[in-house]
């Protein structure tokens, strides 16, 4: 993910931690089959790149059992399951996260299980991968976003991985890991302005973020929020998460957060009703390959 305005811009921008029901909105009336006929029909390049992420959130749920390791959908892709029963008809990215401790575990037992199709991608596996978030990979496809990814190895379909911490809001709002993206466009990704981007990343990682995290956690605050690195700062209450629930995903049940309504409102706002404008729904992707 690079980071560009969201698939669907939230409506409603949060201020403070707040614990409330909210209850379950009915779904809009809109023509199901319209919207798959305008942006996702079988066999369209997005309805492939689709079933290709399907298949990797697939394979990440069965290691994620295997392991005991708890995820759940996210973002656009939670959208998506509540309001669709599967993909944003125009949706051409797959959002999952889980707690840090659990993302840790995660990185640690990839590599041993990822079937030889789909790579891991990190700050270690990718030494000009500069984001935050971990990112699965088909091996099987190109994506160009035209953006910060041409200096990145591995550029196929992806999957995000979204590590969430309990954050001071102010600390996690710094915005330490933003020079990157400010070194790169300078330098459009020449060498020069590569080895100040994996300084400052490494800084970041091992002296930066460790610090603040201490001090989030020695505050003893409830705010969960997206760990430090990227840039989305919503707040949300743990409570809202666990325990998780699972729920239709296209052909597949999979993990949600337990009042998925309010962390989805957090996010979205009337978050059932269709954007205003479909004409300019945003997309990822530039150019788009399939190698089988």
């Amino acid at each position: 993910m690079c980071f560009r305005p969201a698939v669907e811009i939230n409506r409603k921008a949060p201020h403070r931690l707040t614990r409330t029901f909210v209850a379950m909105q009915e779904k809009p009336t809109f023509n199901a089959a319209e919207l798959k006929a305008r942006f996702n029909p079988e066999g369209s390049p997005l309805r492939r790149q689709q079933l290709v992420m399907l298949e990797m959130v697939k394979v990440l749920d069965a290691i994620c059992k295997k392991h005991n390791i708890p995820y759940f959908l996210y973002g656009g892709t939670l959208l998506g399951a509540f309001r669709h029963d599967g993909f944003i008809p125009w949706d051409d990215d797959l959002d999952v996260a889980m707690m840090r401790k659990d993302y840790k575990r995660l990185v640690k037992v990839l590599p041993d299980e990822l079937p030889d199709h789909i790579a891991l991608q990190t700050n270690d596996t990718d030494r000009n991968y500069f984001l935050f978030i971990t990112k699965l990979r088909d091996k099987r496809s190109f994506l160009d976003e035209g953006d910060f990814d041409k200096v990145f190895k591995e550029r196929g379909i992806f999957i995000d991985i979204f590590p969430l911490d309990r954050l001071l809001p102010w600390t996690q709002r710094l915005r330490l890991q933003s020079l990157a993206y400010n070194f790169f466009r300078k330098g459009n990704g020449d060498e020069s302005s590569m080895k100040k981007i994996r300084t400052l990343t490494w800084f970041n990682r091992h002296v930066s973020f460790p610090i603040l995290r201490c001090i989030s956690h020695l505050s003893g605050t409830k705010a969960l929020m997206c760990d430090y690195g990227i840039q989305f700062h919503n707040v949300y209450d743990l409570r809202d998460v666990f325990p998780l629930k699972t729920h239709v995903f296209e052909d597949v049940q999979l993990p949600v957060p337990d009042n998925s309504h309010h962390m989805l409102q957090t996010m979205f706002g009337d978050y059932m009703r269709l954007p205003d404008d479909l004409d300019h729904v945003y997309h990822h992707v530039e150019r788009l390959e399939f190698y089988d």
